[in-house]
């Protein structure tokens, strides 16, 4: 069998887009991908169809850093609905409890916000993308089948409440700063229960994610607006440089015969004033032109040598 065909521009960079409810993320890159005419792409940390906001797209070159991004700190604000626990804790499902939440106040609410704070454990939610044997927990939850999950230890480094509206479905408003891999909708249903009322999340919004903010962020509405009946290329100016998900790491310069060698997989010296830099971490190299080579690792022997290629 023939090997498919990779339509597209060999286009690399990222663009943030602020992802619209009711859309899957992977619905997103795919409209991305079209609008830009990209011959590759992909999203650096699904979000929940519910959920809107910054969702970073890498095209080409950039997709070799999405780790960085899917290992980066979120921050999220968020509705949460006190009164009525759902199969997949967000509006999104089915009410499975109803309990009313009247009684519930500031009072009883606020210091509850502290168990949600620093590092917490967290068991996953049958509905996620996670996989138990192969097979991703949300396609197992749709057979009407629940499996044990491990918990998982994540950072949750603020934990704001926002706004508070008492009643029979009463809800607050939080701000949430958090490390990768914290389930918002956990922290909605579990404080819930420490209520006795039971919780979901009624809207979810990502507003950072790494360095990317919804500043940063364009609809895809808008996105088909610029493009409109012209080409592509004009939403090019719109991306984020291929060394923007690293542009944390410190940055060394390499001279062009170092370059070639660091580009054929060779460990080069760095020099000692070329950076503040330790054993094993990583950082991004440039060649003196200003060119982005990749992402490499600080050996013995002050050298470099390369983790992540980009192909120039």
């Amino acid at each position: 069998m023939g090997r498919r065909r990779n339509f597209g521009r060999a286009l690399s960079g990222v663009i943030v887009i602020d992802k619209p409810s009711g859309m899957t993320s992977n619905d997103v890159v795919q409209k991305a991908k079209r609008l830009f005419f990209a011959n590759k792409a992909g999203h650096t940390g699904a979000l929940d169809p519910l959920a809107t906001g910054v969702l970073p797209v890498c095209f080409g070159e950039a997709t070799k850093f999405s780790q960085y991004l899917l290992d980066a700190d979120k921050v999220y604000e968020s509705v949460f609905c006190f009164g009525a626990e759902t199969d997949t804790a967000d509006s999104d499902g089915k009410v499975v409890s109803e309990v009313d939440a009247s009684h519930i106040t500031l009072d009883t609410l606020t210091p509850l916000l502290d168990n949600y704070r620093g590092d917490i454990s967290q068991i996953p939610p049958m509905y996620s993308a996670l996989k138990k044997d192969g097979q991703p927990l949300y396609k197992l939850a749709r057979q009407g089948i629940e499996v044990e999950r491990e918990p998982r230890n994540v950072t949750v480094y603020v934990l704001e409440l926002l706004g508070f509206s008492a009643g029979a479905r009463a809800e607050a408003r939080v701000r949430v700063s958090c490390s990768k891999g914290t389930y918002i909708r956990s922290i909605a249903s579990d404080l819930g229960r420490d209520l006795g009322v039971g919780g979901h999340v009624k809207s979810l919004r990502r507003i950072k994610a790494g360095a990317y903010t919804l500043a940063d962020a364009h609809s895809l509405d808008e996105l088909e607006s610029r493009r409109g009946e012209q080409q592509a290329e004009t939403l090019d100016e719109l991306l984020f440089s291929v060394d923007s998900p690293v542009e944390a790491l410190s940055q060394l310069t390499l001279s062009e015969d170092d370059s070639v060698n660091f580009c054929y997989g060779q460990a080069v010296s760095i020099s000692d004033g070329d950076c503040a830099v330790e054993l094993g971490q990583s950082v991004r190299v440039f060649l003196v032109t200003g060119a982005f080579l990749g992402v490499g690792e600080i050996i013995e022997d002050a050298k470099v040598k390369p983790k992540r290629l980009v192909v120039n």
